[in-house]
């Protein structure tokens, strides 16, 4: 099946950016995408200081388009992130719906962006946001597929309960920065594609170097044998790429890893 990767420049017109990821939407559906991807914060611009100010409940504006473009193109959309409000809390959320237009998955961002690289970069979401704490994931008729954002992709234990509950694609709405994009962005995406033998996709605001935060850019997708079988660069686009599970099936069976586990010795498990 083809997945479709809508690498969006994010203004801070709210207005715009839906109405552009919407009309990226129709062009992939209209090229044979079955899942489209849309990035972190494809709403509105990435930090700490936006956050308030663009947050929306869920249902709310952004994601009723999100439900009326999946419905009208007959995909499963899933919706980057948007800052959601509720309770009077602030998550990091990645709304999916299928192609009916309902609302199959909710993820909020489990793991926040709390880093300081000294001389670099220091950024700390929790100043504003609060994690989501649970995992995520939907089935197609194509495949189960898990979601996590951004700095969610860290963290190899998610990913390893997502492949042991049988999912074979992971999607990483994410937006990693000018220090960390070079260092780890691709690399991450490889690991945890080999580690766990299925498919791994990031999608990536487009690179603004006038933003307050510059994004790397770069929307990937990485193979079960753990090669870049698609990236973009930093501009706006829209990255193509189909999923073979026909190979992941041989890879599985060529280097049987998931049932040569030694769970006498170790495990990772999933607590709620």
């Amino acid at each position: 099946f083809r997945l479709a990767l809508i690498q969006l420049h994010v203004s801070a017109v709210k207005s715009d950016n839906l109405q552009r990821a919407c009309g990226l939407v129709r062009e992939a559906s209209s090229k044979g995408a079955k899942l489209v991807a849309l990035p972190e914060c494809f709403n509105s611009p990435y930090g700490t200081q936006y956050f308030k100010e663009y947050a929306e409940k869920i249902p709310g504006e952004s994601t009723q388009k999100l439900s009326e473009v999946a419905k009208e193109c007959s995909i499963y959309l899933i919706g980057g992130s948007i800052p959601e409000e509720d309770g009077g809390k602030l998550y990091n959320t990645c709304a999916v719906f299928g192609p009916d237009g309902a609302l199959l998955a909710k993820h909020r961002k489990v793991h926040l962006f709390d880093i300081n690289v000294p001389g670099k970069i220091q950024f700390k979401e929790s100043e504003t946001l609060s994690p989501g704490n649970s995992f995520s994931m939907f089935d197609t008729p194509y495949c189960k597929v898990g979601l996590g954002i951004c700095y969610d992709m860290r963290f190899a234990e998610m990913a390893q309960i997502y492949g042991q509950k049988g999912c074979q694609l992971l999607i990483y709405p994410g937006a990693f920065n000018m220090t960390t994009g070079p260092a780890h962005w691709e690399l991450l995406q490889r690991g945890r594609a080999v580690d766990n033998q299925l498919y791994v996709a990031t999608v990536s605001p487009a690179r603004d170097e006038k933003a307050s935060y510059v994004a790397w850019g770069h929307s990937t997708v990485v193979n079960p044998w753990g090669e870049v079988i698609a990236k973009a660069g930093a501009e706006e686009t829209v990255v193509y790429t189909d999923i073979d599970l026909k190979k992941l099936a041989e890879i599985r069976q060529q280097i049987p890893i998931l049932s040569q586990k030694r769970c006498d010795l170790y495990g990772v498990e999933m607590k709620k």
